[in-house]
């Protein structure tokens, strides 16, 4: 998902609006065809109705049809990440799932930093 830093024509911030999201919410993937800037537009909305952002131009160009023909799309809510939020999407009524969350017990912003492997007890 992307344009959470453009700011929402009425209401909170787009920013506010992915903080209220938990993994697993539902989303809502709204068709913008009047959109000025891509009639292909696929605006992203959190459970409270507040836009997040949109479907990226590449994706929406895949999705918008999809949506246009009446294609069953389900979203949900993965995570925050730097530049707005990331998604899960699934079709033709299947429920989108959260990938497994990695063990972040040895987590680390370095990205040089490699932890020791950690092996069960025999």
């Amino acid at each position: 998902m992307v344009g959470a830093d453009y700011p929402n024509k009425r209401g909170p911030t787009r920013h506010f609006a992915i903080a209220l999201c938990k993994p697993g919410d539902p989303i809502e993937l709204r068709r913008e065809p009047k959109n000025p800037k891509d009639e292909r537009a696929v605006a992203v909305f959190n459970p409270g109705g507040i836009q997040m952002g949109y479907i990226s131009a590449e994706r929406a160009a895949w999705i918008a049809p999809m949506l246009d023909r009446g294609r069953v799309i389900k979203a949900i809510f993965q995570e925050r990440m730097e530049y707005g939020a990331a998604i899960r999407i699934a079709f033709d009524g299947d429920d989108p799932v959260l990938p497994e969350r990695e063990n972040r017990e040895n987590h680390t912003d370095d990205p040089d930093f490699y932890p020791d492997p950690i092996y069960p007890d025999d």
